[in-house]
């Protein structure tokens, strides 16, 4: 498909675009879209900010900060929604069969930045389509160099891995480093993590600077010399397969059978040695390869803890479950949903970045106006609906 230069509508907004930030209204969900001292950052690109009452309290920011830093605070989700330009949210908004339409209160003509989970609720693009808004997805954020300070999925990965350990720490029956002590030694914990992404990476930094014994395992070949320059062991069948086994994106592909099982049965060996498992392998656009099976959790020890960040794509582990930490044969499965939001300061903070350094991009200097040009790079990478249409090839209509 060919793609149209859409250039700015300087007639549409002949004035300052206005920002909008509401409340973000689903389960387990405590960011916020904008951070206080970003609502400066944006009031000096020329923009006009406007913050939900409310919609920073749980991730510790108060209205009375986002006042101070020079935004409106609007009481009322619909006055919010009907006279902004631009509407920033961590979640796609709610659509009509969900109880709550706020896909219905954005204006026409209106541009919806967000994680807007496209490949999980490709029903919604129709709403945007109906609604014309401009809908733009910040996780199909293209893996290039110019847009390393917008990539939402590595802010928040990065978080999630951190804190998979911590969450596995509290779970886990025993210290994580080796002791030495006047009653006897504590043996460090052996900790193994799946999937050597950003969130794998700071999961092996975390398990080491914790004191564990810590190994890794991803499809790509790549990934050994990162996680062996954090200390860790690399496991992996090795394999002409594996060659090929990264997108042009920077993403694992999904790998043929055979490789699995020679995969799993390594995996197996492996597994059965640990303490603890970080479960973070994921394909986008996809559901979640199972990595750990039943069987392989009974030759597990009694005790040991694993924590899936795969959970909500379908999970990693076969017995994990969204929203629980379930025990299955002595070996204790955390599946807690959305864990970036379990750390809801920073990684509001870090998306709030985000999201200011993608519209400093597309600004037109000193006006506080945004100009859209698809032919961009990355507005044609994460931009789902346009004028009316789906734009995005990958959500296109056969």
């Amino acid at each position: 498909m060919g793609y149209t230069k859409l250039p700015f509508d300087s007639s549409y907004h002949s004035k300052s675009m206005k920002i909008a930030v509401p409340k973000e209204r689903r389960s387990y969900e405590c960011r916020v879209a904008i951070a206080p001292d970003t609502v400066k950052k944006y009031k000096a690109l020329g923009y006009d900010v406007a913050v939900e009452a409310g919609a920073g309290t749980e991730a510790s920011y108060t209205d009375d900060m986002y006042a101070a830093a020079g935004a409106q605070i609007v009481a009322d989700t619909a006055v919010l929604l009907r006279d902004s330009d631009i509407v920033l949210k961590v979640q796609r908004p709610m659509s009509e069969n969900e109880g709550r339409n706020e896909i219905g209160l954005i204006k026409p003509g209106a541009i919806l930045i967000a994680m807007l989970n496209p490949y999980g609720a490709r029903s919604d693009l129709d709403a945007y389509v109906h609604g014309n808004i401009t809908a733009m997805s910040m996780e199909l954020m293209p893996r290039i160099t110019r847009a390393q300070a917008m990539d939402v999925l590595s802010s928040q990965s990065n978080l999630a891995g951190y804190r998979a350990v911590i969450d596995a720490a509290e779970q886990f029956g025993r210290a994580f480093p080796m002791m030495m002590t006047a009653a006897g030694t504590v043996p460090p914990a052996r900790c193994m993590v799946m999937g050597a992404g950003v969130a794998g990476l700071q999961a092996i930094a975390t398990a080491r600077r914790l004191g564990a014994i810590v190994c890794a395992t991803d499809v790509r070949p790549v990934a050994r010399e990162q996680v062996e320059s954090l200390g860790a062991s690399f496991v992996m069948v090795e394999s002409e397969e594996t060659k090929q086994a990264e997108t042009s994106g920077g993403y694992a592909k999904e790998m043929s059978d055979d490789y699995k099982r020679r995969q799993a049965a390594l995996i197996a060996e492996t597994i059965r040695k640990q303490d603890i498992v970080i479960c973070t392998a994921l394909i986008p656009g996809r559901a979640a390869p199972n990595l750990i099976s039943e069987a392989m959790l009974k030759t597990m020890k009694p005790g040991s803890v694993i924590v899936d960040l795969a959970v909500e794509q379908g999970g990693n582990c076969a017995l994990s479950e969204a929203g629980k930490v379930i025990d299955a044969y002595g070996v204790k499965i955390v599946g807690h949903r959305n864990v970036p939001s379990r750390i809801p300061v920073d990684a509001s903070s870090l998306y709030s970045r985000n999201l200011l350094n993608f519209i400093t991009s597309i600004t037109i200097k000193g006006e506080g106006k945004l100009k859209l040009d698809l032919n961009d790079e990355i507005l044609r990478a994460i931009t789902l609906t346009h004028q009316g249409a789906v734009v995005h090839p990958q959500f296109l209509k056969n």
